[in-house]
């Protein structure tokens, strides 16, 4: 019996999700056993249960510390398990980012640290720079949430005001062996973007950081300025030394999602197609385009005639000018609805595949044909609430949120749009 479009969306979701679990795709990954000790360590919204998997897995002794976000704990036996705030940091995740310098430095070339990163560890490591204060690195990190910057442009900003990040992780732990295992949530999946690649060689430079503030109109204190106008202070780059007994393995990326959510798609009798696992842009206009290729679908088979699936992910931005509520999923979602008007058999589903959309408790919203019309009947009116950047309330007024509580991943964004409906 064939899914209801409804259902279908969150089958989709689900199967994105589920392809990006620790438990499924970290295991295979695993390096050879070292002749010294282990050292585990990491930051992301998936680091515990990262963690969780290195230990179901690994037959040696092992020690170590993780940092992952409130709410995203795994008990875990060897490994050490600190929550702290994103995506503002906050104390904890600095007094964690302290300690896990301090476990790798002093170690020989026959130790292993053994690096799990995701999505989040940007705001989890927050140890700021010398010179800069925790408050000042919060105001910064805020004041680019809300500047529409994209997650590469923050992430460049974050590892050159960072003491941690931007490889300096993989210096502190020379000379030993460093494996790093990542879990892509960024476009493109750049090692060096993913969690600010504290691991990771940095191409980008001060002067590149210094540029973000000024295209954005952001402005910073005296102490960042003098930070970034500090030669020494810059991050280690390609070719140097400290990287040369590192390995990267990247265990799961946004794609693979896609891929996972496709094959469900096709056995439930749509057409998958994949548009593209790296879209960025401001959350309302990728809405417009997805809008009007979903119209091209329904009225002229193209792309692809129906019934027809249309998966995408990436990340895209919201700049915030209203006092709403809601993340960038919720946005697009919205936007989406305005744009179709209640298009006769078009249904999507937008979430985060962490679980968890901006601050809110959903990873996303549904949309089906008759949204706008339900939601005029409860005296909500679309277009006013995208105007106040409004979307979580919206779609909790219609009933329409997915909440699926912390996923333990993150592959970023993830988009379905059914056109039709299969037999």
């Amino acid at each position: 019996m064939a899914l209801a479009p409804k259902d279908l969306l969150r089958a989709l979701f689900d199967a994105a999700v589920t392809r990006a679990l620790p438990s499924v795709c970290l295991p295979p990954h695993l390096p050879s056993k070292p002749k010294g000790r282990t050292i585990v360590i990491g930051a992301g919204k998936a680091a515990a249960a990262m963690a969780k998997s290195v230990e179901d897995h690994w037959d040696a002794p092992l020690e170590g510390l993780v940092v992952t976000r409130y709410g995203h704990n795994v008990p875990c036996k060897h490994i050490e398990v600190i929550e702290a705030s994103h995506p503002v940091p906050d104390a904890a995740g600095m007094g964690a980012a302290a300690r896990i310098l301090e476990r790798v430095k002093g170690l020989g070339p026959d130790d292993l640290v053994l690096s799990l990163i995701s999505g989040g560890a940007s705001a989890l490591l927050a140890l700021p720079a010398h010179g800069i204060s925790l408050a000042e690195k919060q105001d910064v990190n805020k004041a680019l949430l809300k500047s529409g910057a994209a997650i590469t442009e923050m992430n460049c900003v974050r590892k050159h005001l960072s003491a941690i990040k931007g490889g300096r992780l993989a210096a502190a732990a020379t000379p030993a062996r460093m494996v790093t295992l990542m879990i892509s949530d960024v476009p493109g999946d750049d090692p060096s973007v993913i969690g600010s690649g504290p691991t990771v060689a940095d191409p980008t430079t001060q002067a590149d950081a210094l540029a973000i503030f000024e295209k954005y109109k952001i402005d910073i204190p005296a102490s960042v300025k003098a930070v970034l106008g500090q030669p020494g202070n810059e991050t280690p780059k390609p070719g140097d030394a400290c990287f040369a007994n590192n390995e990267l393995r990247m265990i799961v990326t946004p794609q693979a999602s896609l891929e996972a959510a496709a094959e469900i798609a096709k056995a439930h009798g749509y057409r998958p197609m994949i548009l593209g696992n790296d879209i960025e842009g401001e959350a309302r206009d990728v809405a417009l385009v997805h809008a009007a290729i979903a119209r091209q679908a329904a009225h002229y088979g193209q792309p692809g005639a129906a019934p027809l699936a249309l998966l995408s992910g990436g990340e895209t931005t919201v700049t915030v000018r209203g006092k709403g509520r809601g993340g960038r999923n919720a946005e697009f979602l919205l936007a989406l609805a305005v744009a179709l008007d209640g298009h006769a058999g078009i249904h999507a589903v937008a979430g985060d595949t962490d679980g968890i959309d901006g601050t809110e408790d959903n990873a996303g919203a549904l949309l089906t044909p008759d949204t706008l019309a339900r939601a005029l009947a409860l005296g909500k009116n679309a277009k006013s609430f995208l105007a106040n950047n409004d979307g979580y309330s919206f779609f909790e007024a219609v009933g329409d949120l997915v909440i699926t509580g912390p996923t333990l991943t993150n592959v970023n964004d993830f988009r379905a749009i059914l056109i039709g409906e299969a037999s």
